[in-house]
């Protein structure tokens, strides 16, 4: 903590009065000491993550936080208001701020001492000893917990315990922060807990202690009668960051446990990690509480029992409530449904509870598609290996069940083909099934298959394949609708919703939408098959834009996946091999202009983005877009833009020139297999370059933040620290 915080990182006379104007205040301190290398950059992460949910919390506190590319070391900013700031506490405005920068990638040690100061603003004497503290250092060694070195026994509302030695913990008195790094601050509010409560505190696993977890041997308290032992909870706790909000929700629900009398036990689910709950643990509990504001990990774990289920903050703000209601739930015998309902569909387990529908559908249709890729780049490829090896004659070759010999390379072009087209004919019943999986989880894969298989006989192709996967979602999710006597419950998931969903399916797709569907396909094709001249080239360009817009997003994926669904087919039409090139071209755009740039003008980027830039010319080469991740999420509004105008003149270019690919992957490495190969390679080169020329261009007339140091020129302030997130982390 002594590296996190100094004198210098203390304002005690904050004269901000907007969140924004104390942000920016004490952001420009971190700037000052190097700790910060962008300053608007920096502060559109916070700015970001304060947009997700608002950081003041009641007691006078206000806890803006954000992981962030321009961090270079973990740190924290104080800040004391004689005024009051509103950070969108309930009880008003905030005169304790609390600026927490960590930088992406932040190791597990320094995240755990982060989460420490979270803890330890739920002890009243901490934050009481701050607003009389008479200067920055007192302040700042107060944060440090320098002053708690003499006491050595443990505080009743802090969370550490007597065997704990109070190093690195904020005040002294928090429960997360190692004198070795290793967060045996955490074990020590395990065992703590585990101490007062009741559990056997022997039964604490080192892995479990280690996480801040209570893990309970299934041989000891656990059995003991209901009616001879206090009320049992288990807890989850996460937020957006995984900083400060996880941390204080666990200190207070396990505060508000003991002054309850039930023993409480959290499974915290931070940025450092998590280790689950021993499952003794959690089949011991009487009760479960979730408070969170990201999806629990491993939901299912927990079914079957009485829950409550709300935000972080009421965590924090209300656990005394939160343990009432839980065990209100518990004595009406209130408890969830079984593992697939309560774990939700992989979608939900993804995403958040509070999605719209145009969210859930794109979210279910980048499942099928997530899944369908795969077979598409197994089976394309092999196919054009055929072709290569064998001639374009190669699809007329006799199945080689009845003709194969060994030393004939025509066999083993006909056997790479036939096995191709074997993963191909999976795409569309692939494609159906886990769309219905993500809508429904594993009882939506039968009806999904079937009706997928039945978009393929009838030639509704691609289209078909949407269609049935998410009437198959929705015809199971109506029928898990449905109450159901007990003793049929056991056969549902096996016998009833499979019958029933893959009849309604089979019925819907062959005799009322099947037919409209395939004539809808057909139309597509043609459509396609006589695009020729400007509108082909706008076409090109259209797809290139859509490439480069979000670098292997949801946008990225409907351009990748309307072209892969063109050639897959057993005999594709030009204009759908043309689309592939076109698509492939543009992917590959963004990932090699980056190396490009580094290479050319390396004082614009980082160390950081000069080394992302070598592994970028291999990536883009793969045509894997995604190498572009780390620039974009750094400078986006430089770099994403540029890509955009790069990739659509490479993909007009590529359709100009009319070149043509059957393998829907493989970047340079199938170049043999391209039609016009050489005009292609012009394309890339074409957009590659006007990229590379824009990202320099626009670089080069951003100013320098003020106030950033650095002896080293090319780093700082040209284009801050890099990540491999696709957007800036501010959650």
């Amino acid at each position: 903590m002594s590296d996190m915080i100094t004198a210098d990182l203390v304002d005690l006379d904050l004269s901000a009065d907007t969140k924004e104007a104390a942000a920016r205040s004490l952001a420009e301190r971190m700037v000052a000491q190097g700790r910060v290398t962008d300053l608007e950059g920096f502060l559109a992460d916070v700015a970001a993550r304060e947009a997700q949910m608002p950081t003041g919390l009641d007691g006078g506190i206000g806890i803006p936080h954000c992981r962030s590319a321009h961090v270079t070391e973990p740190t924290l900013a104080f800040g004391r208001s004689a005024s009051g700031i509103d950070f969108g506490a309930a009880d008003g405005p905030a005169d304790l701020v609390f600026l927490i920068a960590a930088p992406v990638g932040a190791d597990d040690a320094h995240l755990t001492i982060l989460s420490s100061l979270a803890r330890q603003l739920m002890n009243a004497d901490f934050t009481s000893a701050l607003r009389s503290a008479a200067d920055a250092g007192e302040a700042a060694a107060l944060i440090r917990g320098e002053e708690a070195q003499a006491e050595e026994t443990p505080r009743e509302v802090s969370g550490a315990s007597a065997e704990s030695a109070e190093l690195s913990v904020p005040g002294g008195t928090g429960g997360t922060g190692g004198t070795d790094g290793t967060g045996t601050g955490a074990a020590s509010v395990s065992r703590r807990g585990a101490a007062e409560s009741g559990f056997d505190d022997s039964a604490v696993t080192p892995a479990a202690a280690s996480a801040g977890v209570t893990a309970v041997s299934g041989a000891d308290a656990p059995d003991a009668p209901a009616d001879e032992r206090p009320f049992r909870i288990v807890a989850v706790t996460s937020c957006p960051t995984g900083i400060a909000h996880t941390y204080m929700a666990a200190e207070s629900l396990e505060n508000a446990g003991r002054e309850a009398g039930v023993e409480l036990v959290v499974e915290t689910q931070g940025s450092a990690g998590f280790t689950r709950l021993d499952p003794a643990v959690i089949k011991a509990a009487d009760g479960v509480i979730f408070a969170h504001d990201v999806p629990v990990r491993d939901k299912d774990r927990f079914a079957g029992k009485p829950t409550v289920d709300v935000g972080v903050k009421a965590g924090i703000s209300r656990p005394a409530d939160l343990i009432a209601e839980v065990r209100e739930r518990a004595a009406r015998g209130e408890v969830t449904a079984g593992a697939p309902a309560a774990a939700g569909t992989p979608v939900e387990r993804a995403g958040d509870s509070g999605d719209g529908y145009g969210t859930k559908l794109r979210k279910w249709l980048m499942s099928g598609v997530s899944y369908m890729v795969p077979f598409v780049a197994a089976g394309g490829l092999l196919i054009a290996l055929g072709f290569a090896i064998g001639g374009w004659e190669i699809d007329k070759a006799p199945s080689v069940m009845d003709h194969f010999t060994w030393t004939q390379i025509d066999s083993w072009a006909a056997l790479l083909f036939q096995i191709g087209g074997v993963s191909f004919r999976f795409l569309v019943p692939v494609l159906a099934g886990y769309i219905a999986y993500g809508m429904a989880d594993r009882p939506g894969l039968v009806p999904g298959f079937v009706g997928g298989s039945i978009a393929l006989t009838i030639n509704a192709g691609f289209l078909g394949g949407l269609a049935a996967g998410l009437i198959a979602g929705g015809v199971v999710m109506a029928i898990q609708k449905v109450h159901i006597p007990a003793p049929l419950r056991g056969i549902m998931p096996v016998v009833v919703i499979p019958l029933i969903s893959s009849a309604i399916v089979g019925f819907l797709m062959f005799v009322v939408i099947g037919k409209p569907i395939a004539e809808a396909q057909q139309g597509m094709t043609d459509w396609l098959n006589g695009l020729t001249g400007t509108n082909a080239v706008l076409l090109g360009a259209l797809l290139g834009l859509m490439m480069c817009f979000d670098l292997g997003g949801p946008v990225n994926k409907v351009a990748y996946t309307f072209a892969t669904a063109g050639i897959a087919v057993a005999d594709p039409s030009d204009s759908a091999m043309k689309i592939m090139a076109a698509v492939m071209a543009a992917g590959m755009v963004p990932p090699l202009a980056m190396a490009l740039a580094t290479t050319v003008r390396s004082k614009l980027f980082t160390e950081t983005e000069r080394e992302n830039g070598k592994a970028a010319w291999v990536l883009g080469a793969s045509f894997i877009s995604e190498g572009a991740i780390p620039f974009a999420a750094a400078d986006p509004l430089r770099v994403i833009p540029s890509s955009m105008v790069g990739g659509a003149i490479t993909g007009a270019l590529a359709m100009a020139f009319d070149t043509t690919l059957r393998a829907p992957h493989g970047g340079v490495f199938v170049v043999p297999l391209i039609g016009n190969p050489m005009l292609y390679l012009v394309a890339i080169a074409a957009g590659v370059g006007v990229t590379t020329a824009l990202v320099v261009l626009l670089k080069g007339l951003r100013k320098p933040a003020t106030g950033t140091a650095s002896a080293d020129p090319t780093a700082s302030t040209e284009a801050g620290s890099t990540q491999t997130e696709q957007q800036p982390v501010a959650a």
